[in-house]
């Protein structure tokens, strides 16, 4: 069944908010870049399968997007990443703004929280284990 256009319309516009907030959260220390991402990938599967292609395809969002789809799972590269971004980025806040020990307390609690959150996803089921071929061929020379 075919979605009325006015909800693909909102689909669509909520999909490049979504993505506009996800690349901002690159940068600003306590705006999830992940969840975002994986918004804009639903919204756009639902209002402009170009849109949703390039973003599943994409070389540094489709994997984790197609990782999160297929199983909820993120891969250890990405959970390590996101943890050396994420400490790096709340000890220069902590470092650089001035601000009180309750603030600096909340954001330590959601940087815990959100560490905890990526540590107890699942690692996606291709990356446990290599197949000998594969193994074999990127071992060789």
């Amino acid at each position: 069944m075919k979605q009325l256009q006015p909800l693909r319309v909102l689909f669509f516009i909520g999909g490049w908010i979504s993505l506009i907030l996800g690349c901002i959260g690159i940068i600003l220390p306590l705006l999830p870049t992940t969840p975002f991402i994986l918004l804009a990938a639903y919204c756009f599967s639902r209002s402009s399968e170009r849109l949703h292609q390039w973003l599943i395809t994409h070389p540094q969002m489709g994997p984790l997007i197609r990782d999160w789809q297929q199983d909820g799972s993120i891969s250890k590269t990405a959970k390590t990443k996101a943890t050396v971004l994420i400490i790096g980025t709340f000890a220069v806040t902590f470092a650089i703004v001035n601000v009180g020990l309750m603030v600096k307390g909340v954001i330590f609690l959601i940087g815990i929280s959100v560490l905890t959150f990526i540590w107890t996803r699942a690692v996606p089921p291709s990356a446990h284990v290599l197949p000998a071929k594969v193994a074999a061929e990127e071992v060789s020379f």
